[in-house]
């Protein structure tokens, strides 16, 4: 199994930056992909970005060139910094990692004032 404890969030206005992160802990051995998604009150839980093993990212088109998605692999850390926020990127984010199975985090709450 796998725990992921998500940290960073808070309140910002809006041109503000944040950085989240997400520290992993367990069966690390086993993830190949780890990410962040959000969810608005309301809506759907969507995806943000990924990040795999190997380094390879992967951004939803209204974050990029804004969010960057990194990985400390020697913390067993994933980081999401986020630039330039606007008030739609508020929601609760999420940590995700991929094994077999699919973990998440409790989140952590992004609130953009405009």
């Amino acid at each position: 199994q796998v725990q992921l404890v998500e940290s960073g969030g808070g309140l910002v206005q809006t041109g503000g930056s944040l950085r989240l992160s997400c520290v992993a802990s367990g069966s690390i051995f086993s993830i190949n992909t780890m990410g962040w998604y959000r969810q608005a009150p309301g809506k759907q839980r969507d995806l943000v970005a990924t990040i795999t093993n190997e380094g390879t990212t992967n951004y939803v088109a209204s974050v990029k060139g804004r969010f960057t998605i990194s990985a400390d692999n020697a913390k067993n850390t994933v980081y999401l910094q986020m630039n330039s926020l606007k008030p739609e990127d508020t929601a609760v984010y999420y940590c995700y990692a991929q094994t077999s199975y699919g973990y998440w985090g409790q989140g952590t709450q992004v609130t953009v004032s405009s």
